[in-house]
């Protein structure tokens, strides 16, 4: 594929000597941006809504960024990616939001892949980072949240117990596991400290968690039940059942009883990405609604003339541009190896929030049409929602900003 990011592009732009030259965030980055929209109009709104409507895999559209190189943008170069950098990915997974298709059907390759990028050891990584660069492999499922266990990770009771040749004999039930039946690895969070009981557990927090690269092909079949769960976006998420499955002790990614740890590094990431997908909706919504009110024509004049639909445009135009910064904001401190905890969980929390109001306003100006599958405004309506919830929900997020940022008691 084209050269079209990488460090030394991250480098250049933030080497501008004048902040305030510095271009804005709809303007960097506009050869990766026109790239992945060539990708993205060989998918029209059409193709997305066959999709929905019969809960189809878009497999076609995933084998294509995977052709460009987009999906390994974050594997380095030495294993075939193109060592992208955070905010370059940010805006891969932007302009997929934006030219109207769904980014979550592939999203988790990036954002869940630096637990083996970080803490992986040199023969996973040799033996598949190449295989997932080239697209032979797929790393889409993060077996994580449990029935019992969702926000409040550290209450798993998916457990590991090792043998005496070095596996691991896995029991125990994922939830919310997406795209596992369309995943050929696996990252799996489980309890090797087995002689703890969670509740107890949670006195020291992150103790006795580990992470795990599963194969699947492998798996399937040998105690690995895969279930989909029926839901109203087409997110393809499961519910995974481990009945006595045998892992060889070479899955095991660091070191046993670091999981949690590998699990938080990789948070900020998720929150930077996954705001970008929020800002792409939210462009979209304001680009359909706009171009909608400039073309309905009620009691003699385009309704766009009304302030009181302008207005509600005109506000989440302004609150996603202050999102926008902050979600440059916060990549370029984590691609510059600054703490960022406080600068990802702002961007996601204003990005999902200003999706979603976006979606209301497009909504509320297409009227009746709004509810028409054809228009799509319902179908990006539902996609937008889940980051209200997922993968954080906006209430933990504020938690966080409160306690570790304003210095109040911990709230729970």
């Amino acid at each position: 594929m084209l050269r079209l990011f990488g460090r030394r592009t991250h480098a250049l732009l933030c080497a501008a000597a004048d902040p305030l030259l510095a271009a804005s965030p709809q303007e960097r980055y506009t050869e990766l941006r026109d790239s992945v929209r060539k990708v993205c109009q060989q998918f029209p709104n059409e193709y997305w809504r066959k999709m929905d409507a019969k809960k189809l895999y878009p497999t076609e559209f995933v084998s294509a960024l995977t052709k460009k190189g987009f999906l390994s943008a974050l594997i380095p170069e030495q294993y075939g990616g193109s060592g992208a950098t955070v905010a370059e990915a940010s805006v891969i997974l932007e302009e997929i939001n934006r030219s109207g298709g769904n980014p979550a059907t592939c999203h988790a390759q990036m954002y869940i892949m630096g637990t083996l990028l970080r803490h992986g050891s040199q023969e996973q990584k040799q033996k598949y980072l190449p295989l997932i660069a080239d697209g032979q492999l797929r790393l889409q499922a993060f077996g994580v949240t449990e029935p019992d266990a969702g926000s409040e990770t550290t209450k798993i009771r998916t457990k590991a117990v090792k043998q005496s040749d070095g596996s691991y004999l896995v029991n125990g039930q994922k939830m919310w596991t997406s795209r596992a039946e369309h995943s050929d690895l696996m990252i799996l969070l489980a309890r090797t400290d087995t002689e703890e009981d969670p509740d107890e557990t949670l006195k020291s927090k992150t103790k006795g968690l580990s992470v795990f690269l599963l194969d699947l092909r492998q798996l399937k079949g040998k105690g690995i039940t895969i279930q989909p769960i029926p839901t109203m976006i087409n997110h393809h998420t499961t519910q995974v059942f481990f009945d006595n499955v045998v892992v060889p002790g070479e899955a095991l990614i660091g070191v046993e009883g670091n999981g949690f740890k590998y699990l938080l590094d990789g948070l900020n990431a998720e929150r930077i990405l996954i705001a970008a997908e929020c800002i792409g909706d939210t462009y979209w919504f304001i680009d359909t609604a706009t171009q909608y009110a400039k073309e309905r024509n009620v009691f003699g004049r385009p309704i766009g003339q009304n302030q009181g639909i302008q207005f509600p445009l005109a506000q989440v135009y302004a609150k996603v541009s202050a999102a926008d910064l902050m979600r440059f904001h916060a990549a370029d401190r984590y691609d510059s190896g600054l703490v960022c905890g406080k600068e990802a969980n702002m961007a996601k929390l204003l990005a999902a929030d200003v999706s979603f109001e976006a979606a209301n306003v497009a909504m509320q100006t297409l009227g009746g049409s709004a509810f028409s599958c054809e228009m799509d405004v319902e179908r990006k309506f539902r996609e937008t929602r889940l980051y209200q919830i997922a993968p954080i929900s906006t209430n933990l997020v504020l938690s966080y900003l409160a306690e570790h940022v304003l210095g109040l008691p911990r709230s729970y």
